[in-house]
This record gives structure tokens, sequence and C-alpha cells, in this order.
């Protein structure tokens, strides 16, 4: 029996699973993945055409590391068989160590950086000093970094925001393609609503998609719209509990073992229109996910009912974010970025 009928037979019968597994990774989830000779997979991102690998590389990583230590994490992070690399200005020196590290091979990377400027002025003046730091000419994607509230994307998109500065560059050749990262639902459809980017950077895991349905309206809305999702926080284990032993300084707990690992990755992966993961800024974990990667296929029901009740026994990590935005909508002072995390009060730091 093929698995379109057998999934629709399944869920006429008793499956409430199955008919939240079909609607969840549809029809095509196993199509998607490419073969590569690293072991590996890739994916076509979108309507760029371009082949990526569904793990990505983690600049945040690099500030941890000296110059050296980049140089060996980046091109062991390219013979495993990653081709997709993502920095920001905001990543401390992470645009220099990688732009040193790329040195005489960047031409065979998918280079995504981004600003998190909401001025035309100010971006144009982060994406020329991005491109000096990283010794490069253009950049394959260029985002919009750490969308939070509709405010700011009226800015980013009315007279004189970054979004001019966005299409001047790719019209002179400097960003090939646009997109953006978002951390609340309300800036990320907000942002969707006012302009049809190429690519979605959001924080997908199975905490957050089973605890507050988080990353479901903005999955719906790039698949509408014939945009690829760039999943960021794939192993995220949802926010630490209050007195818990903390395995790693990070402002959210990861999924750490290789079975943890696998599922987590197969669960986020699987979504549609998931084309990559991009786990969190440490170099073992990172090549641990892919090591779990390689052996990717889309979750099972079994699967996803695991994760359901392991979602049900965790703390969603954005609800607060969530929160403060829908109260700053409603008139109230908007609250930190993230209670407890590593850089309140401070620049944002992370995807």
């Amino acid at each position: 029996m093929k698995r379109r009928t057998f999934l629709k037979a399944v869920s006429g019968a008793a499956g409430v699973a199955a008919v939240n597994w079909y609607e969840m990774f549809g029809d095509e989830a196993a199509r998607r993945i490419l073969p590569h000779p690293s072991g590996l997979p890739r994916r076509v991102l979108g309507r760029t055409g371009e082949q990526i690998s569904i793990i990505g590389f983690p600049g945040f990583a690099l500030p941890r590391l000296s110059q050296e230590e980049s140089n060996s994490a980046m091109r062991r992070a390219f013979d495993l068989g990653c081709n997709y690399f993502d920095v920001a200005p905001a990543y401390g020196d992470a645009e220099v160590k990688m732009g040193s590290a790329l040195a005489g091979w960047r031409d065979k990377v998918f280079l995504s950086c981004k600003t998190n400027k909401r001025d035309a002025q100010g971006a144009r003046e982060e994406l020329e000093r991005s491109l000096q730091r990283l010794k490069t000419d253009h950049f394959d994607l260029y985002q919009m970094h750490h969308i939070r509230t509709p405010a700011e994307v009226q800015q980013a998109l009315g007279p004189g925001g970054a979004l001019e500065t966005f299409l001047k560059a790719k019209e002179e050749g400097k960003v090939k393609w646009l997109g953006f990262s978002a951390h609340t639902t309300k800036g990320a459809l907000e942002l969707m609503k006012g302009f049809r980017f190429d690519t979605v950077m959001f924080p997908i895991n199975f905490v957050e998609y089973f605890t507050i349905d988080f990353g479901k309206p903005i999955l719906a809305l790039a698949k509408e719209q014939g945009a690829v999702v760039l999943a960021i926080k794939p192993t995220s284990a949802g926010d630490w509990a209050k007195g818990a032993k903390r395995q790693r300084e990070w402002w959210y707990p990861s999924m750490e073992t290789p079975e943890e690992l696998r599922l987590a990755l197969r669960f986020t992966l699987s979504l549609d229109p998931v084309i990559t993961g991009i786990p969190p800024s440490f170099v073992d974990l990172f090549e641990n996910s892919i090591t779990a990667a390689k052996a990717y296929a889309p979750a099972t029901e079994a699967e996803v009912a695991e994760l359901r009740d392991r979602a049900a026994r965790s703390l969603s990590l954005f609800k607060r974010e969530e929160d403060a935005v829908e109260k700053a909508q409603a008139g109230h002072r908007e609250g930190p970025f993230h209670p407890g995390s590593p850089h309140e009060g401070g620049e944002t730091l992370y995807a």
C-alpha cells in the first residue's frame, strides 16, 4: 500500500497521530533529500535553486575559539559535508575569524550573513563592513537579524528602511538572496506579509511546537509564499527548569545524546518547508548533529508521540518572548529580550 493511501486509511480509523503526522510532514518529505558523497544530505533552498546541507554551521561558535581552532573547525565542517555557513556582526569576532578561515575556498560554500539594523544607512554600513571582514564580494543570503516587533518591521520596510539597502545591494550583486531571522510569531508574520523573502529563519523544535504551537503559523505562511525555513534551535529541549544542573553555560538546554539528537533533528527536518537546521553554537554539538543527520529519515509516528510526551514535561523557552510582544502591542512597556539569557540587557548575540 502506498504511503499516502496508508496514512489516509489510518487517519480515518483512530489515527489522530497519523492525521497530525500527515499535516506536519506532508507526502513529499522523503523525496526532498539529495544524497551527497560526504553522507550529509542536501536540499534545494527553495526558489534559489541552491543545494545546501541539512545541517548548517553556527558562526556564533567561533568567538570561543582561537583563529587556528576556527580554521580547523570550519574546514572539518566542510569535510563532513556542511556547505552552509551562518554568521552575523552581533556574534563578536566571528566574522573576522570566519573570513580568515574561508580564505582560498569561499567559493565552495553558501555564505549567509545578517544585520540587526532597521534603517537603510545602518544596514548599508553593516553590510559593507561584513563583506570586508569576511573577505568576500557578495553574500549568498543576507538577512534581517532578530526581528521581534511589528514596530521594527514597519521601520525596516518603510521609507529609509533596511529593505531599501537589501534591494539595492541585490541589484549591485552584493547579495543574491534575501531573508530574515525572527524570535516572535508577530514579528515574523508581519514581516512576511510586508515582503516576500526567499528564506525565513525561525526557532523550530519539538518543545515549542507542541507546548505553545510556536512555529506553526510561520511554517504555514512560508509554504504558501514559496519560501523555505531555516530552523534555528532545532535541538532545543526548552527552557531550564528552576534549579536544574546545567550541562553547558548556555541560555537553553539542548538534546545531547546521539539518540536525542537523532530524534530532535528528524522531527524538525521533517517539517515542511524546513530545509536545514543550525544546532547550538558548540562545535561538538554541531559535529554530533551532522552524525545524527547523516542517518536522516522523516520522523515516524512513534517518534512524534515520544517527542510530544517529552514536550509535555518540558518548559517553553519562547512563551515569555511571545507574551512580552503581546504586552507591548497592548500598550504596556516591552520587557527585556529574554529573561535569563546570557546576554540579557545587552546586544543580542544569537540567531
